[in-house]
């Protein structure tokens, strides 16, 4: 998947005048793209155009407008766009509290091995960004890619499943058609 260009970014005041028409069509597509996986996982499924409207966003709350630092957030957020043959998504791990936050994330210390995509009978351990984990930490917001073999791709919307095995947190979701269909089209660019 081709990524975003600096000269497809918006200014602030383009992008405000775009954004009440540009807004809903991104949040259906986020939905399109959002699987829950038990009652604290979240997984975005990220595209070219989520990609990009979040680079809108961060410049249009931090008020980002030179040149240099605009450059610096497309850079930032292209590392979340899918290569080939390969799935990204954000997880966002939810607790209610900051407490209860704090004590769920260390105890799923080690989820970079637990966090699978299986299709046409074989799984694909989810890729962390490591800048969001360590062996002491683990970040309520991880980057997450899975890269498919090309018979998982051939085979992808006939089926897949998103697994959970840790030991404090399990899950289980298959995707619908629709959400296979809708991610089918990150493999195929």
């Amino acid at each position: 998947m081709r990524p975003v260009n600096v000269s497809e970014v918006k200014n602030i005041a383009e992008y405000e005048l775009l954004r009440p028409a540009w807004r809903p069509e991104i949040m259906a597509l986020k939905e399109r793209r959002r699987v829950s996986l038990g009652e604290h996982f979240t997984l975005l499924f990220e595209n070219r155009e989520t990609v990009l409207y979040q680079i809108q966003e961060m410049m249009r709350i931090e008020r980002i407008v030179k040149p240099e630092e605009i450059a610096h957030e497309v850079e930032t957020y292209n590392e979340l766009i899918p290569g080939s043959g390969e799935l990204s998504a954000t997880l966002l791990i939810e607790y209610e509290t900051p407490e209860e936050r704090a004590l769920r994330l260390h105890a799923l210390l080690g989820l970079e091995s637990h966090i699978w995509l299986e299709c046409a009978g074989r799984r694909c351990q989810a890729r962390f960004d490591d800048r969001q984990a360590s062996a002491e930490r683990l970040s309520s917001v991880q980057y997450v890619k899975f890269p498919l073999l090309p018979e998982q791709i051939a085979e992808f919307s006939r089926g897949a499943q998103l697994i959970v095995d840790h030991p404090h947190y399990q899950a289980k979701w298959t995707l619908t058609p629709a959400q296979l269909c809708e991610l089918h089209r990150d493999l195929s660019e």
